[in-house]
């Protein structure tokens, strides 16, 4: 497991490196937030340990940019402890929260927790992921790098359709049919209102979403 450790403080860095490696893990460091962004740009890790105020780039910022291009676990790391601070990080996408000071072992005990829940998240047939897009079909939830997407039922039913329905070129008419029911009195234009909605919500990942030229629409990831 590669393991990267964010913290401006060098004693921190070296207890949590001493700990991830003792365990048989690869440690990484980086001295602030501008500096991780970079390491997890150019490398995979499997978890990122982040402090929250450092400088030049404090963790959120840090955590927001990474979220961006990469969906890598995030456990925080701060000083600070109040409930709004927690709040904003799960918001944006950290998977767990530690307030200093804390012990070595806690830490490891939460990364092999957040690891543990991501692996089984993967093998789940029921969670896709696409690039920064994340559906999870049972909970009904949708994460656009990260941060939730607010989907109407009707814009949740369309998305999980297509995913079912990955690679196949699907007519409004079936679309129609299939997710509005055989009894709905609608037209063309309701499923092309519908997608336009859906693909506003999903931003860049409207990508997936292919228009076929006289025909209707294809999901291509």
């Amino acid at each position: 497991m590669k393991v990267l450790i964010v913290d401006d403080e060098d004693m921190i860095r070296n207890v949590l490196k001493e700990y991830v490696e003792f365990e048989g893990n690869e440690a990484f460091e980086a001295v602030d937030g501008m500096e991780a962004v970079k390491l997890c740009r150019d490398n995979d890790y499997d978890v990122v340990l982040m402090d929250v105020m450092m400088p030049k780039l404090d963790g959120f910022s840090a955590v927001k940019e990474i979220k961006k291009f990469k969906d890598v676990p995030v456990i925080m790391l701060s000083a600070r402890g109040e409930e709004y601070d927690k709040l904003f990080g799960f918001e944006i996408g950290v998977d767990d929260y530690v307030t200093k000071p804390f012990s070595p072992k806690e830490v490891m005990a939460r990364i092999h927790a957040v690891t543990k829940r991501r692996s089984a998240a993967d093998s789940n047939p029921d969670v896709y992921k696409f690039e920064g897009l994340t559906v999870d079909m049972a909970g009904r939830n949708v994460f656009v790098d990260g941060e939730k997407a607010e989907l109407t039922p009707k814009e949740y039913e369309i998305l999980f359709y297509f995913i079912k329905n990955k690679g196949i070129a699907l007519t409004r008419e079936k679309l129609l049919f299939d997710v509005w029911g055989f009894d709905f009195y609608g037209d063309d234009r309701t499923v092309d209102t519908h997608i336009k909605m859906l693909r506003a919500n999903l931003k860049q990942y409207r990508k997936f979403i292919v228009t076929l030229r006289g025909l209707g629409y294809k999901f291509e990831a």
